[in-house]
């Protein structure tokens, strides 16, 4: 059966409707950042670009590196922009966009996120770099899908009791990572830990301006929750949903975050651009 105009929506010149992209356009390894500008940061060290376009926040490039064809794409903000990409970076390569039909042969693309964070732990220092083994999904868009399979009841339940989760908001989904990815990346040069993905930047992160909190003390439980060893190392906007979608689509995702801010001790980077272009090259070499 074919999918309809208004679930599969394409521009007139056959590319899917946000991201402005066919099939041919991207490789099957994809860095994720968030800032359009983090592109051309990334791909100032190709050997060649092949293709580049752009619609509102979502700015494409794909070409070569050191022989390996790599596209780095800019997600913008939040999960509901990951919601977005990831559906129709997995449509570009498992739907036929002319039949409308999904393709008998599955293809499984490999996500890298590139981004920066703050870390909530004392000991994951400012300018270290941060391997997410876990989403910890606080926001809530995940419950929209069946997603049974790919959750961790266990770490779910001990954080909902550690923390006294408020039943009103969204049930806390702990998703992790593809194992064959973080053995590419791994070495002594990064942490790990749980990351956690809120919704917002202010509010949802434990933010204070003008507006009180729901919880004011979550911050500070999320700092001492522990399970099996497992520690929340750092908070951002993005990984779990990739996590979490990668997994339902039949991709293989992994997060690795600058830590430009430590939260616990207050400090801030004092070259974050640095400690960006030093993970910019680090995940580069690893793809290679």
């Amino acid at each position: 059966m074919s999918i309809k105009d208004s679930e599969l929506i394409l521009n007139t010149d056959g590319s899917i409707y946000h991201l402005n992209l066919k099939p041919e356009h991207i490789a099957h390894d994809i860095i994720l950042v968030g800032d359009q500008d983090r592109v051309e940061k990334i791909t100032k060290h190709f050997d060649s670009i092949e293709f580049s376009t752009q619609k509102r926040e979502f700015k494409t490039q794909t070409g070569i590196y050191k022989g390996k064809r790599l596209t780095v794409l800019s997600t913008g903000i939040g999960p509901d922009n990951i919601d977005i990409v990831l559906n129709e970076l997995d449509a570009l390569v498992n739907i036929d966009l002319k039949t409308r039909k999904l393709k008998e042969n599955h293809t499984s693309l490999n996500f890298v996120r590139v981004g920066t964070s703050g870390s909530l732990q004392a000991d994951v220092p400012v300018d270290g770099f941060v391997i997410s083994s876990h989403g910890l999904d606080l926001n809530g868009m995940l419950h929209f899908y069946k997603i049974d399979d790919i959750i961790n009841p266990d770490i779910e339940n001990a954080f909902i009791e550690y923390t006294n989760w408020n039943s009103n908001k969204a049930r806390p989904i702990v998703i992790n990572n593809s194992k064959k990815l973080e053995v590419i990346f791994d070495s002594n040069q990064v942490y790990k830990g749980l990351t956690a993905t809120a919704g917002g930047f202010y509010g949802p992160q434990g933010r204070i301006l003008r507006l009180p909190l729901e919880d004011p003390e979550l911050n500070k439980k999320m700092d001492t929750f522990s399970f099996q060893g497992m520690r929340i190392t750092n908070f951002e906007m993005e990984t779990s949903v990739i996590y979490g979608l990668s997994k339902l689509l039949g991709h293989h995702a992994l997060s690795l975050n600058a830590i430009i801010a430590n939260r616990a001790t207050g400090q801030f980077s004092k070259d974050p651009k640095a400690v960006v272009e030093k993970l910019i090259t680090y995940t580069l070499n690893k793809l290679v």
